[in-house]
Parts: C-alpha cells; sequence; structure tokens
C-alpha cells in the first residue's frame, strides 16, 4: 500500500472547545499518534455571530486562542508531542473541522463541548463531522484518561507472563 492510501504522515485532526471532552480528545490524538505515525494537528474554531444594526469590533480570536493554549497545557503539560500544530480558524466549527480533516488519517472529537445539553450522547458538531468527514472519525466519551489504566494492565500482564499455565 502507498503512504498516501495508508495515512503515514498525515496528522490526527482534534477537535478543541476547552471543553474536559476536548481534553480527552487531545489525550486520546497523543495515543494514537505514534502508531499510526502521526502528528497531531489541534483546532479550535470561532465564530461571531454579527447582530442587525449593531457594529461588533470583538473578533474571537484571541479568545479561540487562549482557550486552546489552555486545553494544550491541561492535555499534555509542558510534554507536548513532536510535531504538535495548534491552529485557530475562523467559521462554524463543524465546517472548519471537516475542511480541516480532509487532509487527516483521523478526526478525533469529544462527544459534547460547551455548547451541549446535559445528558445528550452526541453533541451537533461531532454528530455533523461523523456524518460528513472523508476520514474515520473518533467520539470520545466518558471522562477516563487513556493513560489511566496503562500501569495496572501492564502489571498485570507482567504477573501472568510468570504464572505458569492451566494455574487460577
Amino acid at each position: 500500500m502507498k503512504d498516501s492510501m495508508s495515512g503515514k504522515g498525515m496528522p490526527i485532526v482534534v477537535g478543541v472547545d476547552g471543553s474536559p471532552q476536548s481534553v480527552l480528545a487531545l489525550k486520546w490524538a497523543k495515543k494514537l499518534a505514534g502508531p499510526l505515525n502521526a502528528t497531531i494537528r489541534a483546532v479550535s474554531a470561532w465564530q461571531v455571530d454579527v447582530m442587525y444594526g449593531t457594529y461588533v469590533a470583538y473578533d474571537g480570536r484571541s479568545e479561540a486562542e487562549d482557550v486552546l493554549a489552555q486545553a494544550l497545557a491541561a492535555a499534555f503539560g509542558d510534554e507536548r508531542p513532536d510535531g504538535l500544530l495548534a491552529t485557530c480558524r475562523r467559521g462554524q466549527s463543524a465546517q472548519v473541522l471537516i475542511e480541516e480533516a480532509k487532509s487527516a488519517q483521523m478526526l478525533i472529537l469529544g462527544s459534547r463541548g460547551h455548547g451541549g445539553f446535559a445528558g445528550m450522547l452526541l453533541g451537533s458538531v461531532s454528530s455533523a463531522c461523523a456524518a460528513h468527514a472523508t476520514c474515520p472519525v473518533l467520539v470520545v466519551h466518558g471522562d477516563e484518561d487513556p493513560d489511566a489504566d496503562a500501569a495496572p494492565a501492564a502489571a498485570a500482564s507482567e504477573a501472568d507472563a510468570h504464572e505458569p499455565a492451566g494455574t487460577i
């Protein structure tokens, strides 16, 4: 299979809105980037709704950049993954992410962002991206860190390696 077909070198795009779910999505991207030989592109979208008859001088970019920086710090601390690219784009979140994902091997999103209603299983952005993205989409549910059980699992498999076959 050619590299362009296998996705080798293509990034994992992560939608970031500062919610706990988007921080988890960043953590999952870091866990998957190595095995997929991918870099991570963290994308935050912002949009200003214009009100009729009112001029809005605020554009939202600096707030989106702050949200993105805080989410990256929460997900990675000072140990950012190699090749991480953080970008803010103006536009409707789902449209921006679908566009960014055209050159990605995967899109990772939280199941609900800041705009979600309590109890919803899937937010409008993650639902739209899952329906329209041209790459695989991973929607992160729950709140468990992807590396939370790595140490106990490793210890358990090491212990299993020392157990004779057929014992309980």
